[in-house]
């Protein structure tokens, strides 16, 4: 019978089960009935006591004998106090529990998982997280805590159990990672925790804590479902670090699906419940060696709530104006909070001859008035409790910017990771500042030297005893930390962004991430290489794992051939419809990357009905690809499907809030689509092709007012991420006519349209020569009308109209206004040796829009050589980034240069 060794207690029938499942091929494991009809069609000659003993009662008895006692490690796991606690009244002869907790802590793993009671799932949760993101590597192989009958041994390998788990794991078409070890007993501890719990209050919570660890396994995002946790949350009121850690846990899930607002709202209420007092403010400081002049530079000034020893709070003390106000000194933490931080990671030094290690702060004072936390300096600040670092670092991580090429998103983070490195607490929490760090520095000359040795300083800590396991779990849940593999994957990532190809290959190919190493392959001119690699794999000619010892393609689930089927398809694309199609059936209909990838190819090829089939497939599967969505409502608007493209772009700007084109396109498709709650209005007469076209003032009776309101909105709102975006100004401006915002009319018109439209401009000036100017004295509130609207009107022309209109240089100062902002660029100021191919793609963009300014305007100025000036700079921007031919963008600079041969240039 299998069995955990020595396990003597009922409760381990759970985990018998699983082995069950996995040698009988059952779909799913789930009360007496089934365990016990599992047992014996195993034939494991399991004794007739056992059998008769019902599975649910005993499964009750144990959650109540472990929640008997005030165990905090069983819902903190391994980041609990060394404090035992007991509830009033309970029995003194529940050791063996406080025993076993105590092991939790200490990272036993082999002792836990071998005792006749304990919380199984939640050890088995850890273990997987020791083995595959902090390390130290397990002394001990997982199948050896299973007592295999000798008969069975042949059969019961961790080969197969490995195997069938990471099938098992794969969710919404995404694939897990094959190569994570001890996956099974993460798979066991995800069956067990899926079962009803009547006295285990902590099991909602673990169970939010299985879908962390599961969505870090898979290869992409997927949506996972919602919890009722809020239980959770008022059971441990009384405790506010857990109920900090509760809404941390849950912020980073919520992060990990791309629902940012949401992660943000969590990690806000997590840092109110913990106490932490925060603040992005200035003082004056020194950030280089020969600065002379002391400067503004951004500081988080940041303060825990004083905790002492056993976990009680103390009240801060009282100020003169009687608010409450912690002491200057920070944490104070006791025993119940100490663990050793001997052996941290390296952090590794800047040694530059320039930028200084840190930020040297020469005021003691921010330089923000009324500031909460003035009476912190700057340069000396209190140490941190760990989980109020933990709370800062997933703070970072929702600090965006509508331009981060402007560098103000690293600059905002780096004070929040400053922060927590200048005080290390815990080898976890100081591994991922160190990681952010590196992250933030990897674009910057002076700082990508130190940015990739210490990536790889930190992956090279894993497997190495330097701290114990009890310190390195500690706080992991509570980190965005991400796995060994994909800390390797990051590294070999970056190696490619610096041109080092080969290294990053020598990676990706050790990982087996076939679809990283195909772009090495492809970059370096290797794509039969790549063929024959994928179709090896295919055909089982090529092995994977190194330490599987089934050989051959039963090795490959259906998720994983599903994904190589579709990369074969991206690199043949003479036969991608067919491998597309092979993948779908491969997955048997549910790999959402199949229906993407032909959904796209059909797109391309204008096969708009059957592209929106395949997509409406994929999103269905996993709703979370933005890209999908967008291509969905694209190719809704081709079909005239104004509904199906309003669901669509929703969805996308759901996601992505700051997608402006997103925007832009609903606003397009709430102007020509004719529903409206409740009503039958008849279809307007513009098609989708004059899409570009500005709508004219004498259409507007055709479409619905409450859809030109929506379109208003929309537009509004996408000019907020795109405001240099003159075709959306040009489009907000009519809108903004129609909807009778005459205000916002004016201020489009002047701002962003590059000519001016003379229907709106005539109505506007009807308005404002019929409106009815104000009595002396009297106040107007809308813009719209009055005083104000004549206001706006006249500034308008005397601003904005007059100077082109009575003056040659109508044309000619829009032309050398966008030459200006093209010298200040990325591709003005791009020199040869550049690596970011991010960065070269973006002056792309901007060489193309400046060669079309000239191209559309150029002939309006007389006297003015644009042509010549054009193909100087197409030409002189290939010139300095020749490094970046192999790109696809390439080829649309060549177009450039042919299409002004073709004029005549």
């Amino acid at each position: 019978m299998l069995t955990l060794r020595r396990a003597n207690d009922a409760s381990v029938k759970v985990i018998r089960v699983w082995f069950v499942a996995v040698r009988t091929g059952a779909d799913k494991v789930d009360g007496t009935q089934t365990a016990n009809e599992g047992f014996e069609s195993a034939s494991y000659g399991a004794d007739e006591a056992l059998k008769r003993t019902t599975f649910r009662t005993d499964r009750e008895l144990i959650e109540a004998a472990v929640e008997l006692v005030r165990l905090i490690p069983l819902i903190q796991g391994v980041e609990g106090s060394f404090e035992w606690r007991e509830k009033e009244g309970t029995p003194s002869q529940n050791a063996l529990v406080q025993q076993l907790g105590r092991k939790v802590v200490d990272g036993d793993f082999k002792a836990i998982l071998c005792s006749p009671l304990a919380a199984y799932e939640k050890e088995l949760i850890h273990l997987l997280m020791a083995a595959n993101w902090t390390g130290p590597d397990l002394d001990f192989a997982p199948l050896s805590l299973l007592d295999i009958p000798v008969e069975k041994q042949t059969l019961v390998t961790e080969e197969t159990l490995q195997r069938k788990a990471v099938a098992e794991l794969a969710w919404a078409g995404e694939p897990a990672y094959h190569l994570a070890r001890a996956t099974f007993l993460f798979r066991l501890a995800q069956i067990l925790l899926d079962l009803p719990y009547h006295h285990a209050r902590s099991a909602g919570w673990w169970r939010l804590r299985v879908w962390n660890v599961h969505a870090q396994l898979l290869d992409e995002p997927v949506a996972f479902p919602n919890a009722a946790l809020e239980d959770v949350e008022r059971d441990l009121a009384d405790e506010p670090d857990l109920v900090g850690q509760f809404w941390l846990e849950r912020g980073l899930l919520e992060h990990r699906q791309s629902n940012d607002r949401a992660a943000l709202g969590c990690f806000v209420r997590a840092a109110r419940a913990t106490g932490l007092r925060y603040e992005l403010t200035g003082a004056l400081g020194r950030r280089t060696k020969f600065q002379q002049t002391d400067l503004t530079q951004l500081v988080l000034l940041a303060e825990s709530r004083i905790r002492i020893e056993g976990g009680v709070e103390e009240k801060g003390r009282k100020s003169k104006d009687g608010e409450g106000d912690e002491a200057s000194g920070g944490a104070t933490r006791g025993a119940a909070l100490e663990l050793t931080t001997k052996g941290l990671p390296e952090t590794l030094a800047l040694n530059d001859d320039t930028l200084l290690e840190h930020t040297e702060f020469t005021s003691s004072n921010p330089a923000a008035l009324g500031s909460h936390l003035g009476h912190l300096d700057p340069s000396n600040q209190p140490a941190l409790h760990p989980l109020d670092q933990c709370i800062l670092l997933s703070l970072c991580l929702n600090v965006r910017n509508t331009s981060p090429a402007h560098g103000l998103t690293t600059e905002q983070m780096t004070p929040y990771v400053a922060r927590v490195i200048s005080h290390p607490e815990n080898w976890s929490v100081h591994t991922m500042a160190l990681l952010l760090r590196s992250r933030l520095e990897a674009h910057r000359t002076r700082t990508v030297e130190r940015s990739t040795l210490q990536l790889q300083a930190l992956i090279d800590q894993m497997p190495t005893d330097d701290s114990t396991p009890a310190e390195r779990l500690r706080f992991l849940h509570a980190l965005p930390l991400p796995s060994k593999w994909e800390l390797e994957r990051e590294l070999a990532l970056h190696f490619l962004s610096l041109g080092v190809v080969k290294s990053a290959l020598a990676i990706f190919e050790r990982l087996e991430m076939w679809e990283e190493a195909v772009r090495c392959w492809q970059a370096t001119e290797q794509r039969d290489r790549a063929l024959t690699v994928v179709n090896d794999l295919l055909a089982g000619r090529r092995a994977e794992a190194e330490a599987v010892l089934v050989r051959g393609k039963a090795n490959l689930d259906a998720a994983r051939e599903a994904k190589l089927w579709c990369l074969l398809g991206e690199l043949e694309p003479e036969r991608a419809r067919e491998h597309f199609e092979r993948a779908w059936a491969v997955s048997g209909e549910t790999s959402g990357r199949a229906m993407r990838s032909l959904g796209g190819y059909l797109f391309a090829r204008d096969e708009y009905a059957e592209a929106a089939r395949c997509l409406r497939r994929a999103v269905a599967i996993n709703p979370l690809f933005s890209r999908s969505w967008f291509i969905l409502g694209c190719a809704c608007s081709r079909e005239e499907d104004w509904e199906g493209a309003r669901v669509a772009f929703t969805r996308c700007v759901t996601i992505d809030d700051e997608d402006a084109e997103s925007w832009n396109n609903l606003a397009s498709v709430y102007l020509r689509m004719d529903y409206v709650p409740g009503k039958n209005v008849s279809q307007t007469e513009t098609s989708y092709k004059d899409k570009e076209a500005s709508l004219k003032a004498d259409r507007a009776a055709t479409i619905p007012f409450e859809n030109q309101m929506l379109a208003f909105r929309a537009l509004k709102q996408g000019l907020k991420f795109h405001y240099e975006n003159w075709r959306m100004w040009m489009n907000y401006t009519v809108v903004a006519m129609n909807v009778g915002e005459l205000a916002e009319a004016c201020r489009a018109l002047g701002l962003g349209s590059e000519s001016v439209d003379a229907d709106v401009l005539d109505r506007l000036v009807d308005a404002a020569t019929r409106v009815t100017l104000d009595e002396p004295g009297s106040t107007v509130a809308s813009p719209n009308e009055g005083q104000n609207l004549v206001r706006r009107v006249d500034d308008l022309f005397v601003r904005v109209l007059l100077p082109r209109v009575s003056s040659a240089r109508i044309f000619r100062a829009p032309l050398e206004a966008y030459l200006e902002g093209y010298r200040a660029g990325i591709a003005g100021q791009m020199e040869a040796g550049e690596t970011d191919v991010e960065r070269w793609r973006e002056g792309v963009r901007e060489v193309e829009e400046i060669y079309y300014v000239l191209v559309n305007h150029g002939p309006k100025v007389e006297g003015s050589k644009w042509r010549l000036q054009a193909r100087s700079i197409v030409r002189t921007f290939m010139g300095r980034t020749k490094d970046f031919e192999e790109e696809a963008e390439w080829s649309r600079l060549v177009g450039l240069l042919e299409d002004l041969k073709e004029g005549g240039a």
